[in-house]
């Protein structure tokens, strides 16, 4: 019989998977730091996003497996949250940004900056370091959303230091304009604004930036694109057949740009009533036929609540406002959702040897 030692620990762990990943948690570094002090072993668990659904499997997986090797007394398993770097990334300032998600739709008016705070504010919740840019230049809604109304001092090198709420650093034009002034920008003045939002704004180490493009397949976000790259994008809809036609041609220009779809979100899904039952306000199943129709995953529904609209109002994203109600629980799902498939992209991009900052 062998003496119990690392290397039997290791050969024992080569066997037991990452499932989202469909690696070896031992080969792709996903457990790190394994000790052995008198038949006690202990080891760290990496996982790749917050909230990770199949942390709990894992760990048992993981436990069993080393509690078979003979002379093993105690098992100690720890975990660590660390967001993978998707290394397709242009990152052209001192910014580490490890994972772009942008939120778009095919016209205004469907919730597209709603789903943009609130998966900020989710995804900040979990203890991740997160970023929210407001990239609609004609329609700047994210300042009134997150309840801030101006940006800190500048740097001593005169960069832009973002607004910070919720845990959240937030960039917006609508910082820099008066609400009542219209923006009347073309192309050029488009594409060098969202250049400075990126390489003039203090950023830091972000884990997740949120993107809320703004509505259409225009210049905004072919600049967005260009100049940063991002990690994949979230479609938002309503159930009718107005927005699902517009919603399919934002995610066709995902698509024609060899972007990722991280999913599909109907928004305004339904309305619950006092007795428990559901009225399809703007139809229903659109969302669900979209993400089929194309492919992509389908998020769910976020059900049609004034609370929502009311908390956007006066800058209180309805996940600190009403955790508990049904809008926030299906927002926060959303997130977390997104974030794994953000990441489970980062870790292959990072796998395939592509190059950081290329």
């Amino acid at each position: 019989m062998s003496e119990l030692n690392i290397n039997l620990i290791k050969d024992a762990l080569a066997e037991v998977k990452e499932p989202k990943l469909d690696v070896n948690l031992l080969s792709s570094n996903l457990i790190r730091n394994i000790e052995l002090h008198n038949n006690k072993v202990s080891c760290e668990l990496i996982l790749i996003a917050p909230e990770h659904p199949d942390k709990d499997s894992m760990i048992k997986e993981i436990n069993e497996t080393i509690r078979k090797i003979s002379g093993v007394d105690e098992v100690e398993i720890s975990t660590k949250i660390e967001i993978p770097f998707d290394a397709k990334l242009k990152n052209e300032s001192d910014n580490e940004i490890r994972n772009v998600i942008a939120i778009a739709s095919g016209k205004g008016g469907v919730g597209k900056s709603t789903v943009a705070v609130n998966m900020a504010v989710a995804l900040a919740q979990t203890g991740v370091k997160v970023g929210l840019l407001d990239a609609d230049i004609y329609g700047p809604n994210i300042p009134t959303m997150m309840g801030v109304e101006r940006l800190p001092n500048p740097t001593e090198e005169n960069k832009i230091n973002p607004a910070e709420i919720h845990d959240i650093k937030i960039m917006s034009i609508g910082f820099m304009v008066q609400k009542e002034t219209p923006l009347i920008w073309r192309g050029p003045m488009l594409n060098s604004a969202i250049k400075q939002f990126i390489s003039d704004v203090t950023w830091g180490e972000l884990d997740y930036l949120i993107v809320d493009l703004p509505p259409g397949t225009g210049d905004a976000q072919l600049s967005l694109i260009q100049n940063l790259s991002i990690t994949g994008g979230v479609i938002v809809t309503m159930p009718q057949n107005v927005s699902l036609e517009d919603a399919r041609r934002g995610l066709h220009m995902f698509k024609s740009m060899e972007l990722p779809i991280l999913g599909v979100v109907e928004n305004m899904s339904y309305l619950e009533l006092p007795d428990g039952n559901k009225m399809d306000i703007f139809g229903t199943g659109g969302g669900k036929s979209l993400a089929d129709e194309t492919g992509s995953a389908y998020l769910g529904g976020i059900p049609l609540d004034p609370a929502v609209r009311e908390s956007g109002d006066f800058g209180k994203p309805i996940i600190i406002e009403k955790p508990d109600s049904d809008a926030a629980k299906k927002l926060v799902e959303i997130a977390k959702a997104v974030s794994l498939s953000s990441s489970i992209i980062a870790y292959k991009n990072q796998a395939s040897g592509l190059k950081i900052n290329l």
